[in-house]
């Protein structure tokens, strides 16, 4: 890398000083799995197979694929400028200070919402064990917990996400190893109730592969790239990272290979354990608690229905982690109210974090009034910004490349066709959102949203102008 870039990019670093290196690679492994394996795959993998049947895993696997391509390019980037602001800061360094603040400011409104999105299945969740309590009174509870656990500090925080990341990791093998057992021999010995049939001729039974068309495939990846969104946070948390060159090089490895596994193999024995028929819950339950109640075991629905409990709270604490950084770089950036750039003792940006709530309370208000219907409408409103981010890293990653030819401590392969298609591909999926009734809400917010920012930013540029033009007068 030319020692120009350095030295430039080196006044985006400074002024995002502050924050404490506490973070091992195996802690940002576990952050990164804690955010992308959630309510994504728990709960709305349901919502995938009743789009696509069967040939949901053809969705899941192109959007691992598109998942391939962005974590190579992050990698590349994280490696060179580690720093909190991340794809954020790139963007504004290698693109404009405009594109820069749009893509902090569209992804931090996108997880703030996703964050209502895992606080609602929360409630659906706990309606399991308590179907008369009323959903707000969870949300509360829980969202102050983990409130508390990221305001603490980040090496708390580390610790927590990897404890309850190591959980759900566990559960996730267990429940591997027991759909492989019940595919091999369980139906011999009336492991599975009476009326569930099971075998790998459920991926044809019910319609064919491809009920749906390939229409609906592509419509399920939508929501595989939801599933896969947090991923992207490795590199937000390098900044704190002790070693963060050594730290993402293995982290990126280490977590995509255990996305794709878990995701595909779980998803492949569900299919094949009940009819897709079933498990197209449309999110009032979750797939492994629909398959675990059909094995007629005592219990296991409670103990999976508490797992993916679990890993909806994790994913939430990486979300509250993610929004409060990103507020952060925007506040350092001069595009948010100081206050949100100020760190507290442990070298935490409170005031960000709790702006980032935000979610939580507009969850809390949906989940009242739409109940069941709140997870779709928050699912289909915070896609906009991950999905927009995750473009113009790919964007980015391109000028980034343009302007560093030389010695890179990690290179991203493919370059510049790997960038390309996966820009283009996440074009597309952001235009097919128009297209399909459920996720009418990501446009219809995103591109107003962004309209809106724009129009905000040229406005703080014409005043900033305008002071400088003052005080030179002066």
């Amino acid at each position: 890398m030319a020692l120009a870039e350095r030295a430039d990019f080196s006044r985006i670093s400074e002024r995002e000083q502050g924050l404490k290196r506490s973070l091992s690679a195996r802690q940002l492994s576990m952050i990164a799995i804690g955010g992308a394996i959630g309510t994504g795959l728990f709960l709305g993998s349901s919502f995938a197979i009743s789009f696509a049947g069967p040939a949901v895993l053809v969705s899941y696997l192109i959007g691992a694929f598109i998942t391939l391509l962005l974590m190579g390019c992050l990698a590349e980037m994280t490696v060179a400028h580690p720093t909190a602001g991340s794809f954020g800061a790139w963007a504004e360094h290698y693109i404009s200070p405009l594109a820069g603040f749009l893509v902090r400011i569209a992804y931090w409104a996108g997880v703030v919402f996703a964050l209502g999105t895992e606080i609602s299945a929360v409630a659906v969740y706990m309606r399991f064990w308590f179907p008369t309590v009323p959903g707000p009174v969870w949300i509360a509870g829980f969202a102050l917990i983990l409130l508390l656990v990221n305001a603490s500090n980040v090496k708390f925080f580390g610790a927590v996400e990897y404890g309850l990341s190591l959980l759900k990791i566990t559960a996730i093998v267990a429940f591997l190893l027991l759909g492989g057992w019940l595919l091999t021999s369980a139906t011999h010995h009336g492991a599975l109730t009476s009326d569930a049939t099971s075998g790998f001729r459920n991926y044809t039974a019910f319609g064919g592969f491809l009920p749906k068309g390939v229409s609906g495939m592509w419509v399920a990846v939508l929501v595989s790239l939801f599933s896969y969104f947090s991923i992207e946070m490795i590199a937000v948390a390098a900044a704190e990272a002790q070693d963060p060159r050594r730290a993402i090089r293995h982290a990126f490895r280490a977590t995509m290979l255990r996305l794709v596994v878990f995701y595909i193999c779980t998803l492949t024995l569900v299919l094949a354990i009940v009819p897709w028929t079933v498990t197209a819950s449309g999110g009032t339950q979750s797939p492994f608690v629909t398959v675990m109640e059909r094995t007629g075991f005592a219990h296991a629905a409670g103990v999976v229905n508490f797992v993916i409990l679990v890993a909806a709270l994790s994913a939430m604490n990486s979300q509250m982690y993610i929004t409060a950084r990103m507020l952060f770089s925007l506040s350092r950036a001069g595009f948010a109210p100081k206050r949100f750039g100020v760190l507290s003792r442990n070298g935490v940006p409170v005031a960000a974090l709790l702006a980032s709530c935000t979610g939580i309370g507009l969850a809390a208000v949906l989940n009242a009034l739409y109940h069941e219907h709140a997870f779709l409408l928050m699912l289909s409103i915070s896609m906009f910004g991950p999905l927009f981010a995750w473009m113009m890293i790919f964007v980015t990653h391109l000028r980034f490349r343009q302007r560093n030819s030389g010695e890179l401590a990690f290179r991203m392969w493919g370059y510049p066709y790997t960038s390309v298609l996966g820009a283009l591909l996440m074009l597309a999926a952001i235009v097919t959102t128009a297209f399909v009734p459920a996720f009418h809400a990501t446009l219809v917010y995103g591109l107003p949203f962004l309209m809106v920012m724009t129009g905000a930013y040229v406005l703080r540029q014409q005043r900033a102008v305008g002071e400088v033009g003052v005080e030179e007068e002066s």
